[in-house]
Order: structure tokens, then C-alpha cells, then sequence
């Protein structure tokens, strides 16, 4: 099966009590499905957001078997192979060897952890939007360990070079795709 994004939400939320990672799933889901426009695949942009809503699902309960409990959840649900697959490969090098493959895996991989980042960034602007995130300030930011440190730059690293952009390339995409996909969250 593959769910539609309520669905999706609903079946998150099952296993995610906290705001944080319930409002972290809408936004990876949102910033997923832009893509998915912005590149050619307007046609899926339900399924890409749908993998974005459901890529943490086991974290909040399992953290330490992240990408590990995954697979069972989800099919437990009956959600279809591919979805899965996309929601494991987010681990890849971190807690699982599931490589991310087509496109929208490389993605995932991305952007995962820089919308954490760029989350934590806009909130030390003045109006804490996103609406007003430059790139430089992102990029300070990315510079500076100290700051969101949980949020792993050699992933964002390498989630770029996955994709073959610059990092430039794929802050400025993702802080558009966040500008582009601000909607209030509970």
C-alpha cells in the first residue's frame, strides 16, 4: 500500500508522541514533495512527501535502532517495498548499509538533516522565518560544530555530492523549497 499523506501523518504519529518529531516529519515531507516538483517528478510528489512524513517513524520510540525498526512498522502497516526502502536508506553509513538509489532516496539523505539544521538556524533570526533565511547565515551556521551539533554535517556532505550539487547548490534549493512550503504546524 501506498498511503496518501494523511494516512501517512496519522500512521507517523502512531508511533510519535512529541510535537518535535511530528512537526519535523510535515516539513521533510513538505520540502520532499517540492522537490519532487522542481524535479521532474511532479507525477510522485505524493509519494516523495509521503517518505518525507515517514522517514523517522521509529526514532522516537527506537532511537538506537533507527532505520532498524523501520521495516517493521511499516509493514506491519502494509506500506509498499519502495517506500520502505526510501525510508531505510536515510541511514545509510549511520545505523544501516542501505544505500540510498534512485533519486528521491539521495534526497531524503539531503535534506533530512539540513532541514534540521536550517530549522535551527531561522530560529535564531529576529522574526524566526524561514521566509527570512539568507544563505551566508546558513552557511556560518554549517561552519560553526558547536551549533545544532546533533545535526550531521558530514551527512549533509555527503547527501550532496550524492546528488552532485555543490553544497551551495543544495542550501539554497532546500531553503527556497522551505520558503516555498511554510505552512503552520501543531
Amino acid at each position: 500500500m501506498i498511503p496518501d499523506r494523511q494516512n501517512a501523518y496519522e500512521l507517523l504519529c502512531a508511533y510519535n508522541d512529541g510535537a518535535f518529531h511530528r512537526q519535523h516529519a510535515r516539513i521533510v515531507g513538505q520540502v520532499m514533495r517540492w522537490y519532487a516538483q522542481e524535479l521532474g517528478y511532479a507525477d510522485e510528489a505524493e509519494f516523495w512527501q509521503c517518505v518525507g512524513i515517514l522517514h523517522d517513524i521509529d526514532f522516537e520510540q527506537y532511537p538506537q535502532e533507527h532505520c532498524l525498526r523501520a521495516p517493521e512498522l511499516l509493514r506491519a502497516a502494509g506500506i509498499d517495498e519502495r517506500m520502505i526502502h526510501a525510508v531505510v536508506s536515510h541511514g545509510w553509513g549511520i545505523t544501516v548499509d542501505v544505500a540510498p538509489e534512485h533519486e528521491m532516496e539521495k534526497v531524503l539523505y539531503a535534506v533530512d538533516e539540513l532541514t534540521g539544521l536550517i530549522g535551527a538556524t531561522v530560529k535564531m533570526l529576529p522574526g524566526g522565518s524561514v521566509q527570512d533565511l539568507q544563505l551566508k547565515s546558513l552557511k556560518k551556521k554549517f561552519k560553526d560544530r558547536r551549533f545544532a551539533a546533533g545535526c550531521s554535517r558530514e551527512v549533509i556532505t555527503r547527501g550532496a555530492e550524492l546528488l552532485g550539487w555543490s553544497l551551495d547548490e543544495l542550501f539554497e534549493r532546500t531553503i527556497r523549497a522551505m520558503q516555498q512550503s511554510e505552512v503552520s504546524y501543531d
